[in-house]
């Protein structure tokens, strides 16, 4: 196993950045910490040094996704390891272009995602701007994919996660520490991004972040409930970029990594949202979820 530790950041491509940049920062919560004319690095509560970063390009994609690992060492064989599988290795070990620095390597999954594994990155020390909501950290991300059984094998066998919950045989809850998942997958025919959860501390942030999306204009896409899998309440968005956000919070952990097997949810209306007010997503917020086929980055460059 490779030794992957946690959800840094997610960095995503998108043909409006500067409408999307400012919702970020003005409604959702985030802090802004460096911008130049292709990108913006945004920063939440916690002392990660960005969960967020926007690219400029002809549409929306997936640029990356990154993950923690312990120290240099650990890249070192995780790159070593992966070639041995034969992985395609997109950016070899070394110290990183982007804000924040640190040390790292990017690669692409069997989809052509390109993850990045990365340690020593800058942390923040100054004191958080408080708002009345405080995204703290990625909690996590759930991409699409077209074959769930073949990507979960690549993540488990060759990246080390857990598999914790099944949604039927549609979905796929993946965890790299104790918490419930990082990542999921979802079977839908292509690969693209389904949505992105900011973590909150509480519930009464969630619906304060509900008011101040209403206030800018916007309506909630799906929500507010309280997930089956993960057991986590949850409220989902669709940003300027037409990418699909989550506030969400009380996310499941894992208390005996020795004892725990995975479960297998039955996809019903009362284990999507257990409190019954939400339901099931509409037939919107699932072709938002949807998205679009994304070839991935490698495929998409001469579009940044």
């Amino acid at each position: 196993m490779i030794g992957i530790t946690h959800l840094r950041h997610i960095s995503l491509i998108t043909p409006n950045i500067e409408e999307q940049a400012a919702f970020y920062e003005k409604v959702w919560g985030l802090d802004k910490t460096a911008e130049d004319e292709q990108t913006v690095y945004f920063r939440g509560a916690g002392p990660e040094n960005h969960i967020l970063s926007l690219h400029s390009g002809d549409r929306s994609a997936l640029h990356h996704i990154a993950f923690g690992m312990v120290d240099k060492h650990a890249v070192d064989r995780a790159a070593e390891y992966l070639q041995e599988k034969g992985v395609p290795i997109v950016q070899a070990p070394g110290y990183l272009d982007e804000e924040g620095k640190g040390y790292g390597l990017r690669f692409a999954d069997p989809e052509n995602r390109v993850i990045e594994l990365s340690t020593w990155v800058e942390i923040h020390t100054s004191i958080w701007n408080q708002k009345n909501v405080d995204p703290v950290k990625l909690n996590h991300v759930v991409m699409n994919t077209a074959d769930l059984q073949m990507i979960t094998e690549f993540y488990t066998d060759i990246l080390g996660f857990k598999v914790t919950d099944w949604s039927e045989d549609k979905m796929v809850f993946l965890r790299c520490n104790r918490k419930h998942h990082s990542i999921a997958f979802n079977q839908e025919g292509h690969a693209s991004v389904n949505h992105i959860a900011y973590e909150v501390d509480t519930v009464d942030e969630v619906m304060r972040g509900i008011a101040n999306v209403r206030k800018a204009g916007l309506s909630e896409l799906w929500g507010p409930g309280r997930h089956g899998p993960g057991d986590n309440i949850f409220c989902y968005f669709k940003d300027p970029g037409n990418f699909v956000m989550e506030y969400t919070c009380y996310l499941e952990t894992i208390e005996d990594e020795a004892e725990w097997k995975a479960r297998v949810w039955k996809r019903v209306p009362h284990l999507m949202d257990q409190w019954g007010i939400a339901g099931p997503p509409s037939k919107e917020a699932r072709a938002a979820m949807g998205g679009e086929p994304d070839p991935g980055w490698a495929k998409l460059q001469s579009l940044i």
